[in-house]
């Protein structure tokens, strides 16, 4: 049996177009010519006819928005400049757009490095930057995106405690700048075969899961007491050290 190929990767390829204006001119000058030659309907007709056919490839875009032409198929390239274009008639278009985009993903329910339940959102700022492969090597990319979004969050806090242990100098709670570099790098690695670029991927809600809340709230009370004693206790230690550093430099018995 031989072994099953992957699928290249598409490619963006850039795309030339007429003038939309240009071809506004000459389309709507031949069907005057077709008017004006409507009496004699072998020549004045088809002029007609085809001057409406043609005008079929006129296309309008925005600033940030690109088209991705194709034609009986196959893909033929991209127009990314805004304007009035004119195309072949017999290209398909779709229009995707460039601009920036977000979403805030559900609050999920994740398990965090140590066990712990947490309740936890994220938002996501990204663009599109290969047109063909968002438009060919996946069957959605909007809904793709969101998907391996969710996917990325829970891999991350699976693999993070929410606060930071003795072993472990990266948490959820401590260390947000290092958590939204690990959520953006691991997100850009699943969407890199959508043409799709993270820009940004940050953390808007974490807490603890309601059944546990209560418990953690009571834990971190006690590890600020403690640590509170514990500074009372280093202070006094290092006073009764001050004083007899002084005891001994004056020679005091």
């Amino acid at each position: 049996m031989s072994e099953a190929k992957l699928a290249l990767p598409s490619k963006e390829n850039p795309v030339t177009t007429t003038s939309g204006w240009l071809m506004l001119v000459l389309l709507l000058a031949m069907l005057v010519v077709g008017v004006v030659l409507v009496r004699m309907p072998i020549i004045g007709v088809p002029i007609i006819l085809l001057s409406v056919f043609l005008m079929i490839g006129f296309l309008v875009l925005k600033p940030n928005e690109s088209a991705v032409l194709t034609l009986f198929g196959r893909y033929v390239g991209t127009v990314r400049k805004d304007g009035f274009h004119w195309v072949n008639p017999f290209y398909a278009k779709q229009k995707i757009s460039l601009r920036v985009r977000n979403f805030t993903t559900p609050t999920l329910k994740v398990n965090d490095k140590v066990g712990n339940p947490i309740d936890v959102a994220a938002v996501v700022g990204w663009l599109v930057r290969d047109t063909a492969q968002a438009a060919f090597d996946v069957d959605d990319f909007e809904g793709y995106i969101k998907t391996q979004c969710e996917m990325a969050l829970r891999d991350v806090v699976s693999t993070h405690p929410y606060d930071a242990t003795a072993d472990e100098h990266v948490s959820l709670r401590g260390t947000t700048a290092a958590v939204s570099d690990l959520l953006k790098e691991s997100l850009q690695r699943s969407i890199n075969v959508a043409g799709l670029e993270i820009l940004e991927m940050r953390i808007t809600h974490l807490a603890y899961a309601p059944e546990i809340a209560s418990i953690m709230l009571r834990r971190q009370q006690a590890v600020a007491l403690i640590q509170a004693r514990e500074k009372m206790v280093d202070g006094a230690i290092g006073m009764v050290k001050m004083a007899l550093d002084r005891f001994n430099s004056e020679g005091i018995t």
